[in-house]
């Protein structure tokens, strides 16, 4: 994710914190400082936002065992001032898997809760803690409280939240997973609403969550569309072969007169035996450029360590890899020779050629 920094490596899986984290952090501690007027009741402010956000990252490394449990690997755990995300390589096969990995995360924050309740012994937690008014509260008693919070709140049968994908996977069973996600998303969209208006009426907090519940149901809805339009499809049929080329000592000038002339933006390089051997990218030809002027050789400013894709794989296996990588063409290579070029564009167009082709068979 971009605009974030790698705070450390658990078990193979980078945690990374998105920079409008510290936003928050800014803001808890001047709400802190402003109730306390001390720089303890400061540091304590902020210690119970890093601490909470500790048992946050636990929430999604729960989601990360589980799933490594049905041989699918997380790329990395991102902290953003709404929770945590956890980039999954994959999704379960199975509706039954789906609800293991969601109800992995609440169960970790359920632990936590329980593990605090035994340290705190009598001490009773005070619910009116969940609307701000406890000011002497325990910072233990805090954590506890938040965690059942997070369980409870995760659980909400919101897709994308854990809750939605247990709502999305039960419905699965009976109606596929296509039908199932939709109607999860339209659930979701309906909780993204109603936490909208809450959050003008009491939370402003509840209006990002909204937001990225909206956001996150539509685009997991579009990706299970779209693999549904590519299954069972030959990789030829979507097959970019119309495509231009350059040598390594081709210069940039050569490089920009060809995107000039067509579409095109990103160039595959061959030698002079055609076989492939790197991409130069309108952002390299640009930093090129600016750098050293169109005389420099496309050789300085491509990029060799290119993913590629063989003829004889699946469509929605190059779907994944396209939506895991960092670009959005993924070349073809057939006996280290170029066939064709799989542009994240034309799956798109084409998921929504389909979709339409549906809703006329539907309508007849």
């Amino acid at each position: 994710m971009k605009q974030s920094w790698t705070l450390a490596r658990v078990a193979g899986i980078e945690i990374r914190v998105h920079v409008t984290f510290f936003l928050l952090l800014a803001w808890y501690g001047l709400i802190s400082w402003a109730d306390t007027r001390t720089f303890e009741g400061l540091a304590n402010g902020v210690a119970l936002i890093i601490v909470v956000f500790g048992c946050v990252v636990l929430h999604e490394l729960g989601h990360a065992t589980a799933a490594r449990r049905y041989g699918i690997r997380t790329r990395d755990i991102t902290l953003l001032p709404i929770g945590g995300v956890a980039r999954l390589q994959g999704m379960p096969e199975k509706p039954s898997q789906e609800i293991v990995i969601a109800l992995a995360g609440p169960a970790v924050n359920l632990v936590i809760a329980m593990f605090l309740a035994l340290m705190i012994g009598d001490q009773v937690v005070d619910l009116s803690l969940l609307s701000g008014d406890e000011k002497e509260i325990s910072f233990a008693v805090s954590v506890l409280a938040v965690n059942l919070m997070l369980a409870i709140f995760n659980l909400t049968p919101a897709f994308p939240m854990d809750g939605g994908r247990v709502l999305r996977a039960a419905l699965a069973l009976r109606f596929g997973q296509l039908r199932a996600t939709r109607m999860a998303a339209r659930v979701g969209r309906g909780f993204a609403v109603l936490f909208a208006v809450l959050g003008l009426l009491y939370n402003p907090m509840l209006m990002l969550i909204a937001l990225f519940i909206w956001i996150g149901a539509a685009m997991e809805a579009a990706d299970v569309e779209l693999r549904a339009a590519l299954a069972g499809m030959p990789l030829r049929s979507v097959l970019v072969t119309d495509f231009r080329t350059l040598a390594p000592e081709n210069t940039l000038a050569d490089a920009v007169s060809l995107t000039l002339s067509g579409t095109q933006k990103d160039i595959p390089i061959i030698d002079r035996s055609q076989r492939f051997i790197g991409l130069l990218s309108q952002a390299a030809l640009l930093r090129g450029l600016s750098a050293q002027g169109d005389a420099s050789t496309v050789g300085e400013w491509m990029r060799r360590d290119v993913a590629t894709a063989r003829a004889d794989e699946s469509l929605e296996t190059i779907w994944q890899r396209l939506r895991e990588g960092d670009g959005h063409l993924l070349p073809v290579i057939d006996s280290e020779r170029l066939i064709g070029l799989i542009d994240l564009d034309n799956l798109l167009e084409l998921s929504r050629f389909r979709a339409a082709l549906e809703r006329h068979g539907a309508a007849g």
